[in-house]
Order: C-alpha cells, then structure tokens, then sequence
C-alpha cells in the first residue's frame, strides 16, 4: 500500500513537471478572471436579494395600506348608509317640528286673537260708561281691573250711614249704568257691597257688615231690575270690610273703603274656552 502512495506521488510530480510555465500562466489568469466574474456576480447577487427584501417590505406595506383603505371605504360606506338613515329621519323630524310650529303659530294666533276682541269690548265698554254715567264727579269712578271694567261708588253717594236705602241720586247714577248694561244684551253685571271695619252696632234685622254688604248690593240689583234689567244678567254680591282699598286708619279712609262696585261683565265665555282649550293644547305640544 505504501509503495502504491509513493508511486501516485511520483506520477503527480512528474506530471505537473510536465505542465509548461507559460501554461500555467494561462490557467492562473483564467483563475482569477473566473473569480472576479464569480466575485462580481455574488455582488448583484447580493444587491438583488436587498432589492428583493426592500420590495417584499414594500409590497408588504402596500398590502397593508390596501387592506386599510378597503376597510376605511367599508366605514364610509356604512357611515354613509347611517348618515343616509339620519338624515332622512333628521328631515322627517324637521318636517314635524315645522308642523308642530305652525300649529303653535296658529294657536298662538288665536289666543292673540281672541285677547285683542275681548281689549276692544271692554275699551268699548269703558268709553260707553264714561259717556253715560260722566267722569268729572269724584265720587264716580269707571276704570279697569284685570280686565275687568267696573262703576266704583262712593257709599255716600248712594246710602245713608248704616243704611242699604238708595239715594234719588243713586237711582239717577243707576239709570245710566242700566241704560249701558241694556244696549248690550252679552254683558252681565256684579254688584260688590263693600263697608269699612267699624262693626255694626244697630239693632235690627242686619247682625253686622257682613249683613250690610250684602243688603247694599241686593237694594242696587234690585234697582237695576226695575230699570230693565233682565235679573238673570245680574249677581249680588257682599265683600264686608274685608277688601279695603286702604287702612281703615283715618275718617277719610274709611269712607274710602264704603263704596259698591258695579264689575260690568262681557259674556265672552266663548273666548275664555277657546283660551283654556289652546293653553291646553299648547302644554300638551310642549311636553
């Protein structure tokens, strides 16, 4: 076996003794020719596996950006479909809420309506008043309360101290206040007795003011009946001492306080109705 290895040995380097140096040359140029193209090549090589890796992330980002899109054009889509939905719900609620004003418009209407015609009956009545029963006497007066148009009295214009006996000149005071109340079939009139808080002391059929209030306004009712009146249009009513205009401190103030209000009603109960009903109406729109 030895012999055999010393024998390839001897083979080989008489072979490559064989090989000419200018040969070899050749070889070794070709070598190293060849390891420069293999050189080069591992360099594209290696460019290209960076281009291909910096493209694979690229794409990968691509792929990510796409897939965000579609989703995002997926949230518009159903955005829009629920904006679609709003806002055609958002117009039929416009439209009702419009409806809903117009009809609180035409109510409010109404009502402006039905107040201005009942301002214009009691101007209207105020100025008859004024023109019938007169406005230069102080113990006459013709005004508005609350809407109310009323004929304040002075107790001494139409009693005797303590008494619910009419004067000759409450019979001429009354006639003009009748002749008012009869031209104008849709009004009614209150009368009010009023006395100031001195108690009644005099024996007889009137236990106190209470009694003398009432007896007061019962004996102008009375009155108004015989001047025409129709008794049905007419309520008599007793207030006592306890509606003062001021304190019962002084003479001058009590004879303040004893007075009769003849309170001139229009029967505009049709307007007071159609309020209640719109007030109503309007509370119930509002909640």
């Amino acid at each position: 076996m030895k012999k055999l290895l010393i024998l390839a040995m001897c083979s080989g380097l008489a072979f490559t003794s064989c090989v000419s140096k200018k040969k070899y040359s050749e070889l070794e140029a070709k070598q190293k020719n060849t390891q420069d193209l293999l050189n080069t090549a591992t360099v594209k090589l290696n460019d290209c596996l960076a281009e291909r890796a910096a493209l694979n992330a690229r794409a990968k980002q691509l792929e990510e950006r796409l897939a965000d899109m579609r989703q995002t054009n997926a949230d518009l889509i159903q955005s829009s479909k629920e904006l679609t939905m709003l806002t055609s719900k958002g117009a039929t609620n416009l439209e009702k809420s419009l409806e809903s004003l117009k009809e609180k418009d035409l109510k409010i209407s109404r009502l402006q309506d039905a107040l201005n015609k009942k301002d214009s009956v009691t101007l209207a009545l105020v100025t008859s008043l004024k023109k019938e029963v007169g406005i230069n006497d102080p113990d006459i007066e013709v005004n508005v309360e609350k809407g109310v148009v009323y004929i304040s009295l002075s107790d001494k214009v139409i009693f005797k101290s303590g008494s619910y006996q009419i004067s000759s000149r409450a019979t001429e005071i009354l006639g003009k206040v009748a002749k008012v109340i009869n031209g104008k079939p849709n009004f009614e009139a209150m009368v009010e007795g009023h006395t100031d808080n001195v108690p009644y002391r005099r024996r007889g059929e009137l236990l106190d003011n209470w009694d003398l209030s009432v007896k007061r306004a019962t004996a102008i009712v009375r009155e108004l009946q015989k001047l025409g009146v129709e008794p049905g249009r007419l309520v008599a009513a007793g207030r006592s001492e306890y509606v003062p205009l001021v304190p019962n401190t002084t003479a001058e103030n009590r004879a303040t306080n004893r007075r009769t209000r003849i309170l001139v009603l229009p029967k505009i109960d049709q307007f007071y109705d159609m309020i209640e009903k719109e007030m109503k109406n309007l509370e119930a729109s509002g909640s």
